[in-house]
């Protein structure tokens, strides 16, 4: 059985240089990435030289940078190790991360007392990039209501579908629903082709994405004929009672003040709601309150609901995004 990377002191006091010692020549290789690519975005990110030496990485750069850059590369072939696969996405998360609050006592949640928090659908594991991301599904876990606001791209709806899918194939609830208004900066639902499903699947379609990602293809289409997977717009959801459901409001900052009051006291036994939002990206017509501003003013000091917010920090599409949503947050708007 191979055993853990092992880290050798500097070898001299004038050159800061860490080495480390991998013992399984072909996890290194997987280690190191197709053309060295894993290895050439942690130089870039923490600013230190790696050099491969036959079965050694050589670490060079000041003593912080050095020992943050062999953390991470000693996480990622404790994983390799494990048997899972090390990909771009699993790098970046231990950039942004690495294993910070990752020893988090916890009597309820096995899976925040240390190690990485995986959350298992049918097609594969989903893991937080970022800590913002972990706090979030820790409180997707704990809390039966629970808002995540924040920027596009922060993975906000993303990680609520899959805590959802995850509660259902274990057997938490017995149905997911997932929402959205059918708010639009253009064309009005009337004026679209077709029937009203036709009309508002192209604004469900972000939901239809996820769940994608997390369920084989026949079996997704048999839940949502079964009606034990259900996606429909906001106006759809009033008058009913969600129990022992997993419920999602997706771009709740386009529900109305009443919209939000009437969604929110859908709640049932059993039932656990998520509601997500991005406060920049407001549709409602002009003079028209967002929901999600007077939830978050009259619900925050309610305990036992919980806020989690994200920043372009916390940004997992392409880095560019994160720039962009930076460069606007830092203008000023017009007096």
């Amino acid at each position: 059985m191979a055993t853990s990377a092992r880290i050798q002191p500097p070898t001299t006091s004038s050159t800061h240089e860490a080495l480390l010692e991998f013992p399984d020549n072909r996890l290194l290789i997987d280690l190191c990435g197709e053309y060295d690519r894993n290895l050439t975005e942690i130089e870039q990110k923490i600013g230190v030289q790696i050099i491969r030496r036959g079965n050694q990485l050589s670490v060079l750069g000041e003593e912080a940078l050095r020992d943050q850059a062999a953390e991470v590369l000693t996480s990622l072939y404790d994983r390799l190790e494990t048997g899972r696969s090390v990909e771009h996405g699993d790098v970046d998360r231990e950039l942004r991360m690495g294993h910070s609050g990752d020893d988090v006592a916890d009597d309820q949640l096995e899976m925040f007392k240390g190690g990485p928090v995986e959350i298992k659908t049918r097609k594969k594991l989903v893991e937080p990039r970022t800590d913002a991301q972990k706090a979030y599904v820790r409180s997707l876990f704990e809390h039966e209501l629970a808002f995540g606001i924040g920027p596009a791209g922060t993975g906000k709806t993303y990680l609520a579908v899959a805590v959802g899918v995850n509660l259902f194939i274990t057997g938490q609830v017995d149905k997911i629903i997932l929402s959205r208004p059918a708010v639009e900066a253009g064309e009005k639902l009337g004026y679209l082709p077709g029937d009203m499903k036709d009309k508002v699947d192209p604004y469900m379609q972000p939901l239809y994405d996820a769940l994608n990602d997390f369920l084989p293809g026949k079996q997704l289409a048999k839940l949502l004929e079964e009606k034990q997977i259900e996606i429909a717009p906001l106006a759809f959801m009033r008058g009913r009672t969600l129990s022992n459901a997993f419920v999602v409001l997706d771009e709740a900052q386009n529900a109305t003040s009443m919209q939000m009051k009437m969604f929110l006291t859908r709640l049932g036994e059993g039932s656990r709601m998520v509601i997500t939002g991005d406060r920049t990206q407001v549709d409602l017509p002009r003079g028209v309150t967002s929901g999600l501003a007077d939830a978050e003013r009259l619900l925050a000091p309610i305990s036992k609901i919980s806020f989690n917010y994200f920043t372009a920090r916390d940004v997992v599409r392409h880095p560019l995004v994160a720039a962009i949503i930076e460069a606007y947050d830092a203008e000023t708007p017009p007096a």
